[in-house]
């Protein structure tokens, strides 16, 4: 199958993809995994992209749309793929839609795992994190004792992208950007919307009973 997860920033597409990719036996797709595969094998592409991520720019669409079209043309993804991330914006989803004429394929479904923005406020927000790795939740995951990481004793921090006035600032780049494609893919009878405010296994169910798998 062909899949493309869609869904607010903080929404749980990277951990459903994960668990898609094992279900369904087919690569799981990011944007950021392509660039930096392809920065390291030094593709022509990766080349390129460097220069912009050297210089702290967002790579643009066309050289994305390069990097995915290089991607789809590898082996492991001739059963299906799935998508976390990309498209993020019509322009992106138009470039795809390019490719797959190119390459003789279609998308089959596009989930869209629907999570309230306060949801996701309390979720990222709560996350405390250590040096060691280890990642803590001040309502659902607390360390025993407060502030203080249980594995190696060193304190806990709060990364500049947890808090909430980023995250605020990430869902309102995603309601401007990324939430026109749920029109577009419902239009196209793609679509199909998931609660994703439930726990993880129901979520994941739920995804696999809409997509018949």
């Amino acid at each position: 199958m062909r899949i493309i997860l869609l869904g607010k920033p903080g929404g749980g597409k990277g951990t459903q993809a994960t668990m898609l990719k094992d279900r369904l036996g087919v690569p799981q797709i990011s944007t950021g995994d392509i660039l930096r595969e392809a920065v390291k094998r030094q593709t022509p592409f990766g080349i390129e992209a460097k220069k912009f991520m050297d210089a702290g720019l967002l790579v643009p669409d066309c050289l994305i749309k390069d990097l995915i079209a290089e991607r789809l043309r590898e082996q492991d993804t001739a059963e299906g793929f799935i998508f976390d991330g990309f498209p993020r914006t019509i322009a992106q989803a138009e470039a795809l839609k390019e490719i797959g004429a190119s390459l003789g394929f279609d998308i089959d479904a596009v989930v869209n795992i629907d999570v309230s923005s306060e949801a996701i406020v309390t979720r990222l927000s709560g996350r405390r994190s250590c040096q060691c790795g280890a990642v803590y939740h001040v309502v659902s995951k607390p360390p025993e004792k407060e502030g203080v990481c249980d594995q190696c004793g060193a304190a806990l921090y709060q990364r500049s992208d947890d808090q909430e006035a980023v995250i605020r600032n990430r869902l309102a780049q995603y309601e401007a950007q990324t939430r026109p494609l749920i029109d577009l893919y419902e239009k196209e009878g793609k679509l199909v919307t998931i609660d994703g405010n439930k726990q993880i296994e129901v979520v994941f169910a739920d995804i696999l009973a809409a997509l018949g798998v």
